[in-house]
């Protein structure tokens, strides 16, 4: 089994005007990018905190959301009015897409240890997690989230609503059965993961068909409904009834899932320049380079569906020579999770 050791949960963070907008092509929720740059965000700050705590994966849950749009058969997004320029002029209109959420985070984490190889006894100690999590969830009510302030939460009843950390057995069958409880807290609610089988499934199709399609048309085809009449089986037997059609999508059925456009990371456009190369850069100290986005499909599922707590969490991966910085989801897709590997995962120290 992997090296896992605990499980880090923040449920039910009540964030304002995190940004919408997820990459030039995609709306309605953060990219999986943003709650990675928390983690690595929340690391540097665990560190400055003395929690020797090291998080690896993370995954996030959607109880609510809120986008900040204006209705109609064209939705637009609500914009401020920002105050007049200096000299009393409008000022520029800027377009930014926000929403309001309702999420829990799930972190997984592994102990640090506090002195060259001897772990700390924080994550084995009942007193010690309570303390940990209670130290980083106020850490985290003044950190953003996807661009969005964190508001202070309120009680739910039946449902944990403070942070906690738990450790997890070495017994897979007992993961399983301590999984099976915590995610009834988590209900109702939706976990995204990734589904790069669909988009190969897809592309597959559609060369099938004789279509010389590439994956970027085969990620617009699975973004979209494409209806075509079908035959209606509702209509029972008989001559008339085959004469009868419906209109649908042959390939997303009754059942087939809540599937969704994603950027899942960055890929790079240009050689990393040395730092400082690129002038007004956020980090001078560090290499810079061009990138953009990377499309795959995602499905919202509820975590009742899922069996084990891996498949619910998205691990980053940086590929510096092939230039590819990112996110791989643990979903194994309909056939059910297997018991986790020992994954190569990333050091951020």
């Amino acid at each position: 089994m992997s090296d896992i050791e605990a499980l880090l949960v923040l449920p039910h963070l009540q964030i304002q005007n995190a940004n919408a907008i997820s990459s030039p092509l995609t709306h309605g929720f953060p990219s999986i990018t943003a709650m990675t740059g928390l983690m690595w965000a929340l690391q540097r700050k665990l560190a400055g905190a003395g929690i020797p705590l090291k998080l690896r994966r993370v995954g996030v849950i959607c109880h609510d959301f809120d986008e900040q749009v204006q209705d109609g058969y064209v939705k637009t997004f609500r914009l401020t009015r920002n105050p007049v320029d200096k000299d009393g002029a409008t000022a520029a209109i800027v377009e930014q897409g926000r929403m309001h959420l309702d999420l829990t985070l799930l972190f997984d984490v592994v102990d640090a240890g506090t002195a060259g190889d001897a772990p700390s006894s924080g994550l084995r100690d009942d007193t010690g997690r309570n303390e940990w999590a209670t130290r980083i969830g106020e850490i985290v009510a003044g950190m953003r989230v996807a661009g969005g302030s964190v508001l202070p939460g309120r009680a739910i009843p039946g449902r944990r609503t403070r942070p906690w950390i738990a450790t997890l057995p070495d017994d897979y069958e007992e993961q399983l059965r301590l999984f099976a409880r915590w995610r009834r807290q988590w209900l109702p609610g939706y976990a995204l993961v990734g589904r790069d089988d669909l988009l190969a499934e897809r592309h597959r199709l559609l060369r099938e068909q004789g279509d010389d399609a590439s994956l970027l048309d085969a990620w617009l085809h699975a973004a979209r409904f494409n209806h075509q009449p079908l035959p209606d089986e509702s209509a029972g037997s008989g001559a008339d009834a085959a004469k009868r059609l419906r209109w649908g999508d042959p390939l997303r059925p009754r059942g087939s899932g809540w599937i969704v456009p994603i950027p899942v990371g960055y890929t790079a456009l240009t050689k990393p320049h040395a730092p400082g190369a690129v002038a007004n850069t956020r980090d001078a100290a560090t290499p810079f380079v061009w990138v953009e986005s990377i499309y795959s499909l995602g499905q919202w599922i509820s975590p009742h569906r899922v069996t084990h707590w891996h498949e619910l969490l998205w691990q980053p991966e940086t590929d510096g020579k092939a230039g590819l910085y990112r996110c791989r989801s643990g979903y194994q897709g309909p056939a059910g999770a297997n018991e986790p590997g020992d994954d190569d995962l990333p050091d951020f120290d």
